[in-house]
């Protein structure tokens, strides 16, 4: 639902609201770091591996932001769409996460969507890999981390914030300025810290506790109802080829969907096997 919030922030250009979203998330994540009693352990290494995580997170957000403000939503939801099958790769990669030949088809499908998005928009899609790409190499490097969700992400937004203030310093022209000019504005770019904050926490403990591969199938919700916002609430254009380009991508979901329900039905028979053996 995040599109929504981004439109009503309009006053602002891009490079404005991700650096005031990135104060504004740190703002929100000490105290609560605070509350939770939770110390941040950090040595160079993990240090330079969040450095590259807030930068990655960074880079993200601001193609996110100026997709939805230039009215290219739909095309930032099929990033979204792509990221799940980009992190089951790069499992296989670096995680040794196998896949199997129906999980191959979906990826290969899901890829045949992406490329056909060429021919429905009349450009190739770099908002949509750039968004998919950035954020699974978002989630690959916390997953290399040693901090967890919370004070993985605060380290993160504390590294980015000095960039953050400085930018907003050399290109506001007074304080009030800087927060939109008005009460209302200031509040609305205030609350980016939260409507940031809680997503990103969910995301950082199960990048760390689940497998990337499941994490992909959960992912499917969000572009979803972003797909619907951009185009029946907002009315950006859908063409009968970018439809048959989402109903490819739409099918592989399937295919891999499909090949999980199979899968938990043989570990389901598995564990009931080995009970009534155990009988």
């Amino acid at each position: 639902m995040l599109p929504i919030y981004w439109k009503h922030l309009d006053f602002m250009n891009p490079i404005g609201i991700v650096a005031q979203r990135t104060c504004w998330t740190c703002l929100a994540l000490w105290p609560l770091l605070w509350w939770r009693r939770i110390g941040i352990k950090a040595d160079a290494r993990t240090l330079g591996w969040h450095l590259i995580s807030g930068v990655l997170i960074g880079g993200n957000w601001l193609i996110y932001v100026w997709a939805t403000l230039n009215d290219r939503m739909i095309e930032g939801a099929l990033g979204y769409y792509i990221n799940p099958f980009c992190n089951m790769l790069f499992g296989a990669l670096w995680f040794g996460e196998r896949q199997n030949r129906l999980q191959m088809a979906a990826i290969i499908t899901a890829f045949s969507g992406v490329m056909l998005q060429i021919p429905g928009v009349g450009h190739f899609p770099w908002v949509a890999i750039l968004l998919g790409l950035s954020f699974s190499l978002y989630g690959v490097v916390r997953k290399r981390s040693k901090l967890g969700a919370l004070d993985g992400l605060t380290v993160e937004t504390s590294v980015l914030v000095p960039f953050a203030l400085l930018w907003l310093i050399f290109n506001s022209t007074s304080v009030p300025a800087a927060f939109g000019g008005s009460w209302v504005n200031a509040l609305l770019l205030a609350g980016t810290g939260i409507v940031t904050a809680i997503p990103l926490l969910l995301f950082g403990f199960s990048s760390r506790n689940i497998r990337l591969s499941t994490l992909g199938m959960l992912q499917f919700i969000g572009p979803t109802l972003q797909f619907f916002i951009g185009w029946k609430m907002y009315g950006e254009p859908m063409t009968s080829v970018r439809l048959a380009s989402f109903g490819l991508i739409w099918l592989a979901i399937a295919l891999y969907a499909a090949d999980a329900m199979r899968r938990r039905r043989k570990q389901a028979q598995a564990v009931l096997a080995e009970e009534a053996a155990g009988r």
